[in-house]
């Protein structure tokens, strides 16, 4: 093989590699999400509000999720109230890094932890444990913002949950 030849097959497999290395840190993070949520579903933001802590030293948003699958805990269907820090009130702003955020309409996939306090679920490990799902305009399938489909994903979800 020419230098140029042996360059390009050498680059070619560390590709290969890197997305089948990639693919497995996916999974991987998949599986450890599955195993720590109570609660995995799919579904749409209809709507959110920010209130101030007790003492009004803080912000929080509750975003009502309507429920399209559950792929792993119970809840028949019913819509899903999910908790996070910051938002807005008035004219004040909170943001907090590595939270998630959610958008009314938005259509997601969350790996949710109970809060017995409050009733309602926080989103596990951050921003990690929310996957916004987009609509693929191609194809009309459903993906994340890296290019992964849905259905691969949840097929991943329910197999670990079974493995559980």
């Amino acid at each position: 093989m020419t230098n140029s030849k042996t360059h390009i097959f050498l680059v070619l497999i560390f590709a290969a590699l890197s997305l089948n290395l990639f693919a497995q840190t996916e999974l991987s993070a998949i599986k450890k999400l599955t195993n720590g949520a109570d609660v995995i579903l799919t579904g749409k933001v209809t709507n959110k509000t920010s209130t101030w802590n007790e003492n009004k030293t803080r912000i929080f948003t509750t975003a009502r999720l309507q429920v399209r699958e559950l792929l792993k805990g119970s809840n028949n269907r019913a819509p899903v109230e999910i908790v996070y820090p910051g938002g807005e009130v008035g004219d004040v702003g909170e943001i907090y890094t590595h939270m998630p955020t959610f958008a009314e309409n938005e259509e997601v996939l969350v790996f949710l932890k109970k809060d017995l306090k409050k009733n309602k679920y926080v989103v596990l490990n951050g921003e990690e444990g929310k996957i916004p799902v987009l609509q693929d305009v191609k194809t009309e399938g459903q993906m994340t913002s890296s290019n992964q489909k849905i259905e691969a994903i949840k097929k991943q979800i329910r197999k670990f949950v079974n493995e559980q």
